[in-house]
């Protein structure tokens, strides 16, 4: 009976003689995002400029599923910006955004919802956390909706980035870096394909980062996720298979 609601969910033939593994291997492509891709992709900001030297901008580019990418900037070059066009936050570049194939301007609200809460997460530069709750509470209101991670394993989190004492702490109280570790976490609590890592270190020291690099690589592994990390300068430590330079 289950089996059969599989295959009729995902609009797949009844058909018995196929294989388990096989309708698995179906059923994963479907649920999850293998592949991002950037063709001829600019913000309008840049048009007109002939002086763009980049291996993003006006490139056609992928960014696959269980691979760690390391994105480098100079201050205004469209860092951020990078994030949040492939987040759906922002549309205004020229050129396309695939995701599978599928060009994202074409995707609707609900479709977003869905997949900022099963196949992202993203680390703004800014933080977004709620400054009057605590730390613990920031992470664990994001947890709630997902049911992603035990609060044991969070917890282990917070005493591994040095923050133990500051769980009952309100994050406007706390310095930056102390917050970047904070909103690192809560990004860990929820599914994720890709994980989004804008300027995750900017304030930590050499030991954090370290920490923060091998939290992030470790849970992206077990997810089967590939990571996008960019950085003006300093930057995480961790196996990155392609760097580029924005």
């Amino acid at each position: 009976m289950r089996l059969a609601f599989l295959y009729f969910q995902f609009g797949l033939e009844n058909n018995s003689n196929i294989p388990h593994s096989e309708l698995s291997n179906h059923l994963e492509s479907i649920l999850s995002m293998n592949k991002i891709q950037l063709i001829n992709t600019l913000p309008q900001v840049f048009t007109g400029r002939t002086d763009i030297v980049s291996d993003v901008w006006t490139k056609d580019l992928s960014f696959e599923k269980g691979k760690i990418y390391l994105v480098e900037a100079n201050s205004g070059t469209g860092k951020s910006s990078l994030c949040s066009f492939i987040y759906g936050y922002r549309n205004d570049y020229q050129g396309q955004i695939l995701f599978d194939g599928t060009d994202i301007r074409d995707y609707s609200v609900s479709k977003w919802t869905s997949i900022r809460r099963k196949h992202f997460s993203l680390m703004w530069q800014e933080l977004r956390l709620f400054p009057e709750l605590t730390a613990l509470e920031n992470v664990i209101i994001k947890n709630k909706l997902t049911g992603k991670q035990k609060k044991k394993q969070i917890l282990q989190w917070f005493e591994m980035l040095g923050i133990a004492d500051k769980v009952d702490s309100p994050v406007g109280r706390m310095s930056f870096g102390q917050q970047q570790r904070v909103a690192l976490i809560r990004s860990l609590c929820q599914p994720f394909d890709f994980l989004f890592v804008d300027e995750p270190i900017s304030h930590l020291d050499d030991s954090n980062s370290d920490i923060m690099g091998r939290i992030m690589t470790e849970e992206a592994k077990k997810q089967g996720a590939g990571i996008i990390a960019t950085s003006i300068g300093r930057h995480i430590d961790m196996p990155y298979d392609q760097v580029l330079h924005l």
